[in-house]
This record gives C-alpha cells, sequence and structure tokens, in this order.
C-alpha cells in the first residue's frame, strides 16, 4: 500500500478518536495537557493494535477469499465509512458527563474507537499489505490527530465536532474504492 494511501487510511481511522477528543474538551469536563496527552496516547496506541489484531485474524482465512479480497476490503472501509458519514451528520450526538480521559472510560473509549480499525486490519490481510508500517502509521497519525482534535474543541466548541466523522468517513470510502479500481486496474 503506498503511503499516501496508509496516510489517508489512517486520518480516516482517526476521525471516530477525533470526534470523542473534540467531545472531551467542547464537553467542559476534560481540560489541560495531561488530559489531551492521555487521549492521544491510549487512541494511538489502540488504533495502532487492533489493525494489527484484525491482519492477524484476516491472515487466517485470506486463502480461501482471494478471489474477492478486493470486494470484501471495499465492503468493510464503505460501510465503516457510511457509517461514520451517518453518525457525523446525526444532531443528537450525546457529550461525555465526566471526564472521559482518565480511567475505564478512557479505556472502554480506546477500544471503542479502534474497533473499525480491527476490521480494516482484516481487511489489509486479505490484499496482503505488510501491516506493522500500517500500524505505525495508524498509531501515530491518531495521536497527532487527536492532539490537534483536542486543541480545536477546546477553542472552537462544537461547530467542528459533526464533521470530523463526516470527513473521515468520506476518507475510509475513498481508501476502499481506491482498492477496488487498484485491483481492477492491476
Amino acid at each position: 500500500m503506498p503511503d499516501l494511501a496508509t496516510i489517508l487510511l489512517a486520518v480516516g481511522l482517526a476521525m471516530d478518536a477525533c470526534v470523542v477528543a473534540v467531545g472531551a474538551f467542547t464537553s467542559g469536563h476534560t481540560d489541560g495537557r495531561r488530559a489531551m496527552f492521555r487521549l492521544s496516547f491510549h487512541f494511538g496506541l489502540f488504533q495502532g493494535a487492533m489493525p494489527v489484531l484484525g491482519w492477524a485474524g484476516g491472515r487466517l482465512v485470506a486463502g480461501a477469499v482471494a478471489s474477492f479480497d478486493h470486494w470484501l476490503a471495499f465492503g468493510i472501509l464503505a460501510v465503516i465509512g457510511a457509517r461514520m458519514i451517518r453518525e457525523g451528520l446525526d444532531p443528537d450526538v450525546d457529550r461525555p458527563i465526566r471526564d472521559p480521559s482518565r480511567g475505564w472510560t478512557l479505556v472502554l473509549l480506546s477500544v471503542a474507537t479502534s474497533i473499525d480499525a480491527l476490521a480494516v486490519g482484516f481487511g489489509l490481510a486479505l490484499l496482503e499489505v505488510p501491516i506493522w508500517h500500517a500500524a505505525a502509521t495508524i498509531a501515530v497519525v491518531t495521536a497527532l490527530l487527536v492532539v490537534l482534535a483536542a486543541w480545536l474543541g477546546a477553542r472552537l466548541g462544537t461547530r467542528i465536532r459533526r464533521w470530523a466523522g463526516v470527513v473521515g468517513g468520506v476518507l475510509l470510502i475513498a481508501v476502499g474504492l481506491r482498492t477496488l479500481v487498484g485491483h481492477r486496474l492491476g
């Protein structure tokens, strides 16, 4: 997978975590550099680890689905992207009621925002993409974007929260389309 595609994939996957970071910092229940670090570190760590787990599972079944793996990868990315767009356009997004950068809330949010990365890792295995570079890129991009999202959330309020999910969903669908077109042309 070319670096640009990996970066676009990482940006798309990071949007769930960015939405949470923006929400946390617009809620008034989270503030400061320590909370920003906790969110970016944990979200980056989980976003990087989940594709590895999904990739390991995908490698087990890669031979059985080789004839339609590009469609499967596209389908996974398109469904995840569409869900992110739908959630981004939903006006009834709940705000956290306590500091989400601490304790079990942080762990649960880290898992919840990285479930998509697990599915993407499965798709990457089907496409025979080396996972370590992709996982590291996803982790670093997520951590950096979460810092930016938290900073923006603290300064811009709820105006940007809704659109982060839409942008992430569009990026994931674009990566899925590129995978499908690339397989057709390759």
